[in-house]
């Protein structure tokens, strides 16, 4: 009989960047963003709380704040890890046209990868990436698989008549793309070493997004690619990975990582601020334990709301649903300035 841990992160890329660089989504989308209303970028028009939270320092010292959240929710979460000594990491995380491009885009695949060799210090034109660590372009950190357990994993989902992709090795992108290399990152912020298997398990959370914008905010065609799973759908993928660790004997942290609304998804808000009022509801839902309310949420309702990564947080909260693990928030971190809101938690019997 298997014991399993859940977790929940974010992997906010610009948590890697130096605060001071001031390369913030924000201050981007101001800069480059042409979907943007010319007197929307006049800071008089948005929410007085988005605002203040910019101050007249494009948001430096909320950045600093904003940081040292999410920073110590990592250290709770690398505790747990650390108490719980899993015998590997099964991570839920989105591809954003990294290794899945135009000539295949799986809805879910389980990379049982031998290792990883990331070098997420480099940009894809080759010119070094700031980061706090003060670390080298040429960086590499070396990540362990765990592909006898992952091939027993898309054994058993398979039977269960959920019809898996796997991979044994990348496809486009050397080593794990951002979703997956950031939450291993931060997981090791203060830099100790992280030497715990991983099992990546990407979803297909950008959908009719995933080619035409790239997975990000630019359209490169004027067609809609076919739409992501459903939350439904995800949220029984979680449920029935749940069955195959608890019949298996193996310790497992079981862990999404996404931010929730982001705002370069969400036209609504021209772009600027995430979808505070829907991340809140399922926020609420969340912490009183209605993890049943998440499988029913309409994937017209994610997309409107920018929440697409969430998607990842559905196979975790499906998981823990059909486990019966209760959820600890350890902080819920909302913003206007930094591009999404963020949930950090724990979920245990």
């Amino acid at each position: 009989m298997g014991d399993i841990l859940g977790l929940g992160a974010t992997h906010y890329p610009p948590l890697i960047t130096p605060d001071e660089a001031r390369a913030f989504p924000l201050v981007r989308t101001l800069r480059q963003d042409k979907r943007v209303p010319e007197a929307m970028k006049d800071p008089n028009n948005w929410p007085a709380a988005m605002r203040q939270e910019y101050g007249d320092d494009q948001g430096l010292q909320s950045a600093r704040r904003h940081r040292q959240r999410l920073v110590n929710g990592f250290r709770k979460i690398r505790a747990e890890i650390e108490a719980f000594q899993p015998d590997f990491i099964l991570l839920w995380g989105d591809d954003q046209y990294e290794n899945f491009r135009e000539d295949i885009i799986p809805p879910f695949c389980v990379m049982a990868y031998d290792q990883m060799d990331c070098h997420p210090f480099r940009l894809k034109d080759g010119s070094p990436r700031p980061n706090v660590w003060g670390e080298p372009p040429e960086q590499t950190f070396r990540y362990r698989g765990a592909p006898s357990q992952a091939r027993a994993l898309v054994r058993g989902l398979l039977e269960q008549g959920f019809d898996i992709a796997y991979a044994y090795k990348p496809l486009h992108e050397p080593g794990l793309g951002h979703a997956f290399v950031n939450t291993l990152l931060y997981l090791d912020y203060d830099r100790q070493g992280f030497d715990y298997p991983v099992i990546p398990f990407a979803i297909n959370c950008y959908g009719s997004r995933v080619i035409r914008n790239h997975g990000g905010a630019i359209e490169y065609s004027n067609e809609p690619d076919p739409p992501s799973p459903t939350p439904k759908r995800c949220f029984e993928v979680g449920q029935a990975v749940a069955r195959v660790m608890r019949d298996s004997p193996w310790r497992v942290v079981l862990m999404g990582s996404s931010s929730w609304s982001h705002a370069f998804l969400t036209a609504k808000n021209s772009w600027l601020w995430p979808d505070i009022a829907a991340d809140r509801q399922r926020f609420e839902e969340l912490q009183r334990g209605d993890l049943m309310a998440w499988r029913d949420v309409p994937l017209a309702a994610i997309e409107e709301s920018g929440q697409q990564e969430l998607l990842n947080w559905m196979c975790l909260v499906g998981a823990m649903a059909e486990l019966q693990h209760k959820p600890e928030i350890l902080d819920y971190v909302e913003t206007y300035v930094f591009n999404s809101n963020k949930c950090m938690a724990v979920f245990r019997s």
